[in-house]
């Protein structure tokens, strides 16, 4: 797992806000309604982006998270997208939450011990079809 973490952090996109002018994907519209579903359960947004992920790649972002708080990553991808997961990670690359789901809505909560930096990784485990080389995801992060 060490080694998976060190080549993660080396392809890290440290931020988190959308390309701008970017337009609204199906996936990005799956997040923001799953986003709008949780404010009746008291989650408040403190992130929301999309990205196109190359299979057997990730998309790795650095987030601060706060002791106190739950979080949870909840994403959505593409209709292409056989196995989507999502994992978090301190910064010693040890894996601290992660899905156990083999589909493209994967969905993590996680409360931290202590406040400080950790990551968030989006992999792109499997797609439909093998003339498929990339996809559509989208990730929110959570907290109440």
């Amino acid at each position: 797992m060490r080694t998976l973490f060190l080549t993660l952090i080396a392809g890290l996109a440290l931020s988190l806000p959308a390309s701008a002018g970017k337009k609204d994907t199906k996936s990005e519209a799956c997040v923001r309604t799953k986003v709008w579903d949780g404010y009746s359960e008291g989650w408040g947004i403190r992130s929301l982006t999309s990205a196109e992920i190359k299979t057997r790649k990730t998309k790795n972002y650095l987030v601060t998270l706060y002791k106190g708080n739950e979080y949870q990553v909840v994403t959505c991808g593409d209709k292409n997208i056989e196995n989507l997961d999502v994992l978090l990670y301190d910064t010693n690359g040890n894996v601290l939450s992660r899905d156990t789901t083999s589909d493209r809505e994967p969905k993590i909560t996680f409360s931290p011990e202590h406040t400080g930096s950790y990551y968030v990784v989006l992999y792109l485990r499997e797609v439909k079809s093998a003339r498929i080389d990339a996809a559509d995801v989208a990730m929110a992060l959570v907290y109440k």
